[in-house]
Order: C-alpha cells, then sequence, then structure tokens
C-alpha cells in the first residue's frame, strides 16, 4: 500500500509540472499570437462611375462605402488589426485591382461589402456568400449581376479570362481558391450569426463565384447587407443608425473570427512545440460528387486520397514528406492533365502553407 501511495503521489506531481508547463507555454505563445498583426482589407463595393444598384433611389456604392467605413473605426479599436480600405471615397476601382490590393498587403482577410436587390420589392435580409460553385439559380444570378462591374473596366478582356455573360465562366472555380474555402466559412458563420442577433433576416451562408472572391488568395468573404429595392431596409441601410448597426455587427464578427485564429495558433503551438509531421499531398480535384478512388477515373493516376470537408469532396496525390518529391508528383498530375493541381502541406495532421512545411524540413 505503501508503494502505491508514492506512485500516486509521483504521478499527481508529474501532472501538475504537466500543467505548469502548459501554462508556461499557453502564456508565452499567446504572448507571441498578441504581436502579431492581422490585417483586413475592407472592399467597399462598386463606386465612382459605377453606383451599383439603386433601388428606391438609394445608391449600393455609398451605402456600402459608409458601411465599409465604420466597420474599419471599430475594427481599429484593436491593437492587433490593421485595416486597409480598397476604396475610401466615391471612385471606381477595378475588380482585379481590389483583389491585387489584398493580395500585395498579404492580408489575412478580404470583406467585400455590397446590397442586395430584385425586380420585386419583397425580399429582404442579409446574406454572406463565399467562394464555391452556385447552388441554385438566385447565386447564379447574383454572381452575374456583381461580375458584370468589369464590362466598365478599360480593356477587361487583358484583365480576365472571363466572359461575365457566359455560364461557363461564371460556374467555372479555381481549384486554388478552395484551399480557404474553409476559413472563409468560419467567417461568413460569425457575420450571419451576429446578423441573426441584431434581428435581421437571415439568408444564410451561400456559395457563389465572385470574382473579387475568386481573384483573392486569402480567406474573403461577400456581404450581401440587405435589399435596397425592400423599401423598408432600403431606408434602415440607407441610415446613419442602420449603417452604424450593421457596421459594428460586422467588425464583432471579424475579431471573433481573429480570436479563433488566435486560439487555434496558441493550441498548434503548444501540442506540436518539438515534433512535427510534415506531409505534402497534390490537390488534383474537388466537388460535390463522391467519385471512387479508382485510377480509371483520375487519368491513370495510382494511390488516390479522398477527403470530405463540408458538403465537398477533395482528392489528393502523391502523399509525402519529401518537397522535391511531391514537385515531381505535380509535374505528374499536370502531365495526366490537371493544370489547376497544387500542392498543399500538413503538419501533424493540420493544412499549413508550403513556405511553413518547408521551413520545418
Amino acid at each position: 500500500m505503501q508503494f502505491l501511495k508514492l506512485r500516486k503521489y509521483n504521478h499527481l506531481k508529474n501532472y501538475f509540472l504537466f500543467l505548469i508547463s502548459l501554462f508556461f507555454l499557453l502564456g508565452f505563445s499567446a504572448k507571441v499570437s498578441a504581436q502579431k498583426k492581422y490585417t483586413v482589407v475592407l472592399d467597399a463595393g462598386h463606386g465612382g462611375k459605377d453606383p451599383g444598384n439603386v433601388g428606391n433611389g438609394y445608391k449600393e456604392a455609398k451605402v456600402a462605402l459608409r458601411v465599409a467605413l465604420d466597420v474599419g473605426k471599430e475594427l481599429l479599436t484593436a491593437r492587433d488589426i490593421e485595416v486597409i480600405y480598397t476604396r475610401k471615397k466615391d471612385v471606381f476601382v477595378e475588380l482585379h485591382n481590389r483583389a491585387k490590393i489584398a493580395n500585395t498587403k498579404k492580408a489575412d482577410l478580404f470583406v467585400s461589402i455590397h446590397c442586395d436587390a430584385f425586380h420585386k420589392s419583397e425580399p429582404n435580409g442579409a446574406s454572406t456568400f463565399v467562394l464555391g460553385l452556385n447552388g441554385n439559380k438566385e447565386n447564379l444570378e447574383i454572381s452575374k449581376r456583381e461580375n458584370a462591374v468589369i464590362l466598365l473596366e478599360d480593356n477587361y478582356e487583358k484583365n480576365y479570362d472571363y466572359d461575365p455573360n457566359s455560364p461557363e465562366s461564371v460556374i467555372g472555380l479555381s481549384v486554388l481558391q478552395e484551399e480557404n474555402l474553409d476559413n472563409s466559412l468560419g467567417i461568413a458563420s460569425f457575420v450571419q450569426g451576429n446578423f441573426v442577433a441584431l434581428k435581421r433576416n437571415n439568408r444564410k451562408v451561400k456559395q457563389a463565384n465572385f470574382l473579387v472572391l475568386r481573384e483573392t488568395v486569402m480567406p474573403s468573404v461577400l456581404i450581401e447587407l440587405g435589399f435596397l429595392t425592400n423599401k423598408k431596409e432600403g431606408a434602415f441601410l440607407n441610415s446613419k443608425k442602420g449603417q452604424k448597426q450593421m457596421a459594428i455587427s460586422i467588425a464583432k464578427s471579424i475579431k471573433e473570427y481573429i480570436n479563433q485564429l488566435k486560439i487555434n495558433t496558441i493550441v498548434t503551438d503548444v501540442l506540436v512545440e518539438s515534433t512535427s509531421n510534415i506531409e505534402f499531398k497534390i490537390q488534383i480535384a474537388s466537388g460535390k460528387n463522391k467519385i471512387a478512388v479508382k485510377s480509371y477515373n483520375f487519368k491513370g493516376l495510382h494511390n488516390i486520397e479522398r477527403i470530405k470537408i463540408g458538403s465537398y469532396y477533395k482528392y489528393y496525390y502523391g502523399n509525402t514528406s519529401d518537397y522535391q518529391q511531391v514537385k515531381k508528383s505535380l509535374s505528374k498530375a499536370k502531365q495526366k492533365g490537371y493544370k489547376d493541381a497544387f500542392v498543399i502541406a500538413l503538419k501533424n495532421g493540420e493544412k499549413v502553407s508550403v513556405q511553413d512545411a518547408m521551413s520545418n524540413q
């Protein structure tokens, strides 16, 4: 019995020491995380020669700008958030340049703000879009309407491999952008949840192929604040009170999203402080259809891995811990016809940037 008591004491002592070490690491990681600046790009839709929709005489470009500026003011109360605007006044900014601003600044998040419209006055409510295949005709029409602004741009054919009037162009989705889908869905859920708390009609999180989202290389969302074509909602969105309330709600969502990123970073740092298991894979396809992982379904490629994320199936090829080897697999996949294939990296089962994974080798 005495021996058993001694072992119990040593076990509790070791557990206590582990907790102390864990709290120390958490504190250290929190300090490091707190020093990081999170860059948020706020994109007020339309502007200048493009007023957007003008339901009930209210200008979408004007409402979007006022809300974006108010969101920025709210975000700047946080020390670890840097705010960048694609426009701060009534000017026209081409879609590809909006994305370029975010990409050049290596932003952590891109938020595009718009107002909805419909040919009938009854529809109302707010929705948040992430990049994806259009789930229905309504989403298709919304994305076509927002993307059609490129026709106002000079030499748009040189800036885009895209025709806004072509169904194939609207439905086409770059596989590369799906890397950010999980985080985009995360921020979108926060936004819609806070809109519901504000008692706005919840039109939910949706997916559509907006150019401004497709061109960005970080998590991104496009928010439709509500319908200017609805008399009551249009008046609300055109009022200072309404704009302020919507802005506070969006800013709160962004802060919640960034806090979640911090928690994930801290936990990951603590758990993988001493060991790192790096994997590289090639993502060759993604879609809602479940396909048997047989070589004849993938142009002769063998050892295909299928993983379900949300309502999408993702298909991977060439699992290896050697970056040079995965580059060879990438070349082979492209030779087989998977021109949009790209490398992803996993660290202890969690997706990280390829650069981060390589730095750990």
